[in-house]
């Protein structure tokens, strides 16, 4: 591998290798569009976690937490799990294909066909293990390439639907229609300012950047009485006012009964410093407090890159570097609990097959979903493999991703409603869950 790891942890400016609608949505942190979503929900309680402090130790639900990854800005599928094999894939890109394996920089072969860009040979660890899948040409069928519009399209399980009444998040509906594990629990987090479309009226679910530092503010010698005034003023209050207080101090002595930065994590694993491995290694020191949390979300932004894409020691490169560095942690950290959890990570859209004349590949459709955990049939990529030709110069989408994530959803998340979760859409049983 030859790129440089000095940097991990630095911030990484993607200004000037994304198009200037990602540039702009990057900017804003998407505010306009969670702004107006977050300002909708917030007219009924059902967002708000009504949070007790009673707990069920070991996790005994049966229910797995659901850990929502969204790759925004378009990750390059055709780079991260190259196919090195099909003979269009190396004449499209001239400069920027993964060379196949025992050539220099070259891939990491995964089944004589598919190879794993070397900047995410971290991810061999689960993968190797059976507890890591890749769904190739997966992704969303919406014809959309707008960054904007994809995401929330996604998010909202609408695809290609121009018009819709729908403003909740797939993963909301799914909390909305499945009892909680434990009523009164925080049933769901953003690692964010404000709840991505994809939480948008999840009921117990709130967004919080970092649980480490969620905690009741001003000098802690005049906490507690202020934390009484602030009880007595509100408890008559009427609705959602009153519950929202109250919950809010429930939530902040919920996690603030977690050591988060006393947390050691198992088997060696170390989280790299950035906002991503920090977020995931907050969200297995919940896993394993027993607050039977159901569903936490991540997002991994920086993915747009139409100059300079750089997959082997570029810019490409340190984020695939981060980005499986992360998810091994995660995944040797959680080795003793692989059947708590099932996690997935998924982008708005692949790239284009050939690159362009900036070095870079410009939107396109299929990419690579992956999915991690315990009872994930893995060690293997899932493809229904439609070539590199045709497409109208991108790479179809051969699997759905609603069929991957309802699999999980039925399986390991006890949800029995899949209607409500993916309208106008009929799931099909892929067998990627055991």
């Amino acid at each position: 591998m030859t790129h440089d790891h000095s940097n991990h942890g630095d911030h990484i400016d993607h200004g000037e290798h994304s198009c200037q609608e990602y540039a702009e949505l990057s900017r804003r942190q998407f505010l306009g569009r969670t702004s107006t979503i977050a300002a909708a929900t917030a007219t009924s309680p059902a967002w708000l976690p009504q949070v007790a402090l009673g707990r069920t130790p070991g996790g005994g639900s049966g229910r797995d937490t659901f850990i929502s990854i969204f790759l925004r800005g378009g990750q390059d599928g055709l780079t991260v799990v190259a196919p090195y094999a099909d003979p269009n894939y190396a004449p499209q890109r001239p400069t920027l294909a993964v060379p196949p394996p025992g050539a220099p920089g070259g891939a990491i072969d995964l089944d004589g066909f598919f190879g794993l860009a070397p900047a995410a040979a971290p991810l061999m660890t689960p993968y190797s293990a059976g507890h890591l899948l890749i769904a190739h040409a997966a992704g969303s069928p919406d014809a959309n390439l707008s960054h904007f519009t994809s995401q929330f399209r996604m998010e909202v399980a609408t695809p290609n639907q121009t018009t819709s009444t729908i403003d909740t998040g797939w993963l909301a509906r799914h909390l909305q229609v499945t009892p909680p594990v434990m009523p009164g629990t925080l049933r769901g987090i953003a690692l964010s300012s404000l709840l991505p479309a994809t939480l948008s009226g999840a009921p117990g679910s709130i967004p919080i950047p970092d649980p480490a530092t969620f905690a009741f503010p001003g000098d802690p010698s005049t906490a507690a009485d202020r934390r009484a005034i602030i009880s007595n003023v509100y408890a008559n209050a009427d609705e959602p006012l009153g519950s929202a207080a109250e919950s809010s101090l429930t939530t902040i002595d919920l996690l603030d009964s977690i050591n988060f930065e006393g947390y050691v994590p198992a088997n060696g694993a170390v989280y790299p410093e950035t906002p991503f491995g920090q977020g995931l290694r907050s969200i297995a020191a919940m896993i394993k407090a027993d607050i039977d949390l159901e569903a936490a979300h991540l997002d991994f932004e920086g993915w747009d890159h139409h100059a300079d894409q750089g997959p082997v020691n570029g810019i490409m490169a340190l984020l695939l570097d981060e980005f499986s560095r992360s998810l091994e942690a995660f995944y040797l950290d959680m080795s003793g609990d692989l059947d708590r959890f099932t996690l997935c990570a998924m982008t708005e859209f692949g790239r284009r097959i050939a690159e362009n004349g900036s070095f870079g590949t410009d939107h396109g459709h299929g990419g690579v979903i992956w999915v991690m955990g315990g009872h994930v049939d893995g060690g293997r990529v899932y493809r229904n493999w439609p070539g590199l030709v045709g497409g109208n110069g991108s790479l179809e989408v051969t699997t759905d991703y609603r069929h991957i994530l309802a699999e999980i959803l039925t399986e390991r998340m006890q949800n029995t409603d899949l209607v409500t979760v993916f309208p106008n859409f009929t799931p099909t049983p892929i067998d990627i869950i055991v």
